[in-house]
Order: structure tokens, then C-alpha cells, then sequence
């Protein structure tokens, strides 16, 4: 595939009519490639492969959803995703954050990349968002980014849980477009340096950035603080 069809801003014009296919043929090019060069400029090591793929095809078994009433394997633009389906959940956690979180199973992290596609399937507003976790130990002890449409302390931030309510390590001021489209997410994290970055569409600038190094180890995962979204696409990187 041209380099520069891989480097095509995702929310053109252009990007926005081509296919699930395409997607899909993506997918299965960054996980069978060893890369020589970075995607895009980005400077990915030669050692990088990934270690985790999933395009949901095959169901939803690699996943652990902490409240699977609000989850299914469901078709979106003749792919196959996983979708949250409920606003509500029974899942309580013990301090104040998201509700629907699907962790990928028997996967325990430090630096890595995480790349997917996800679409907004429900507009609520200012918080409309998904959700990335990382690096997390249990449900006390995590980050995650929220992606939410309108920044305030509690949206649209870089996100620590630690034995606390939600505390937003970044001081973000720069919306999160949703619209009906598919989107794509990518989130790099460094535990040497402390780098947090999370990009939306355009893989070149991140939407934001953080230096943290509280957690530096643990599981991976997707959803949302008390939104609706399908996901699809997933690709993890690791040295």
C-alpha cells in the first residue's frame, strides 16, 4: 500500500467515504508487517510487532467486560465490533469512573501502542466520549484517557485513578469532533519517559499529552464513562 494512503488524514472527506474493507486490509498490513520505518513519521522502532490484534470477526472471547449486560457483538458498516448498548450499568465502582470498561484478556503492558477504530453511536452532549485504559492494576488503580466532546476538569482529559475519584492529569482545552463517522484513535504510552499521548484522526498531532509515572504496568482496555460506542480494529504494539 502507497505510504501516503496510509498517511491520509481520517477525518477527510476522502477518508470518511472509504470502506469497512479498507479498514480491515489496514489492520492486517500493520499486523503482519516488521517495521523498518515509523507510520506517518512517528519513528516506530524496527523491533516493534504487534502483540495483539482483533477485528471481532471471531466474537468477543478475548475481551473481559466488567458488565457484559452492557455489551455486544453487534454490525456496523457490514464489519463486525463489540458496542456498548446502554448508558446505565450494574457495574459500581469503587470510586467515581467509568462504567463500561472491556479489558483485553491475559495482556499485562508497560510501553505500548494501542490503534482502533471507534464511532460515537449516540449524541449526549458536551461529555460524549469513549473511553482508553492502561496500565491498569485493578479497579482502583488505573489511567485512562476520556475523550469527551466539550473539556472541563472532568472531560476530555488524561485521567489517574487512584484509590480516588477520577483526577484529570492534563489541563485540555481542545474539543474531541464526534459526529456519526467512524474515527480513529491511537494512544502511545512510555513508562521510561512518563509519556501519555493520545491522538484522534490526525496521527501526527495528539489531542493531548501528559508525563506521569504512578502506574507503569497492567491491562489494556475500551469503553466509555456513560456513553454508547462501537469499536472495531484493534492493533497493539509493544517493543
Amino acid at each position: 500500500m502507497p505510504h501516503a494512503m496510509l498517511c491520509a488524514r481520517p477525518h477527510s472527506r476522502r477518508f470518511r467515504s472509504v470502506t469497512p474493507l479498507f479498514f480491515r486490509l489496514v489492520v492486517l498490513i500493520l499486523a503482519g508487517m516488521v517495521w523498518g520505518q515509523g507510520l506517518c513519521g512517528l519513528g516506530r522502532s524496527h523491533a516493534d510487532e504487534p502483540v495483539f490484534t482483533d477485528d471481532f470477526e471471531s466474537g468477543t472471547t478475548r475481551w473481559e467486560m466488567l458488565d457484559p449486560k452492557t455489551w455486544k457483538h453487534s454490525t456496523h458498516d457490514g464489519s463486525k465490533t463489540i458496542e456498548i448498548t446502554d448508558r446505565s450499568s450494574e457495574y459500581k465502582p469503587p470510586v467515581r469512573s467509568p462504567l463500561h470498561v472491556a479489558l483485553i484478556k491475559d495482556l499485562e503492558l508497560g510501553s505500548f501502542e494501542i490503534h482502533f477504530r471507534v464511532k460515537s453511536t449516540k449524541d449526549t452532549g458536551n461529555h460524549r466520549d469513549c473511553c482508553v485504559f492502561f496500565n491498569y492494576r485493578d479497579d482502583q488503580h488505573f489511567y485512562y484517557v476520556h475523550l469527551g466532546a466539550r473539556p472541563d476538569p472532568h472531560s476530555g482529559q488524561i485521567m489517574i485513578v487512584n484509590e480516588a475519584p477520577r483526577r484529570a492529569l492534563t489541563n485540555n482545552t481542545r474539543e474531541t469532533p464526534w459526529d456519526d463517522q467512524w474515527h480513529q484513535v491511537k494512544l502511545v504510552r512510555d513508562v521510561e519517559s512518563g509519556r501519555i499521548a493520545i491522538f484522534f484522526d490526525d496521527m501526527a498531532q495528539p489531542q493531548m499529552e501528559v508525563f506521569d509515572k504512578t502506574f507503569t504496568n497492567g491491562r489494556i482496555g475500551l469503553g466509555s464513562f456513560d456513553d454508547l460506542n462501537a469499536f472495531d480494529d484493534v492493533v497493539v504494539f509493544t517493543k
